[in-house]
């Protein structure tokens, strides 16, 4: 199981993992291994996602979501690095953002404000040069 968020898991029955010869310089080994890690999975067909969740994804990745990983000279690492931007974009575009409120100061802190242009203004006055009076 893809544990997404506290109320979305997904089977590791519905990823489809498809493995390739990584890209770029390398040795023997680079050329005989299949180390590069592709995750895909189907958010149209999922038994495991609820009807909001299912239209949030579609909305905001697509029928299908995949990543990749190749950075690692392992396939297991990749695999796990792979798993993890899987789970990593799913969950941002299952995320909410909470309504914001609009709200208006407080009484105390309109009086702060003012109190403190005083303040402001007695320190610029007390800059001024004297008046001729002395």
């Amino acid at each position: 199981m893809l544990r997404i968020t506290r109320s979305c898991a997904i089977s590791s029955d519905e990823l489809e993992w498809r493995f390739t010869a990584s890209g770029g310089p390398g040795g023997q080994h680079a050329n005989t291994s299949n180390t590069k890690a592709e995750v895909r999975f189907d958010i149209e067909s999922s038994p495991s996602l609820g009807p909001r969740q299912r239209a949030r994804l579609l909305e905001r990745l697509g029928p299908v979501v995949r990543a990749t990983a190749s950075e690692r000279r392992s396939q297991h690492q990749n695999r796990e690095l792979a798993l993890e931007r899987l789970q990593t974009r799913l969950a941002a575009a299952l995320h909410v953002e909470a309504k914001r409120f609009s709200t208006k100061p407080s009484r105390s802190s309109k009086k702060r404000r003012v109190d403190e242009k005083k303040r402001h203004g007695d320190i610029k006055r007390n800059r001024r040069r004297p008046s001729g009076e002395e």
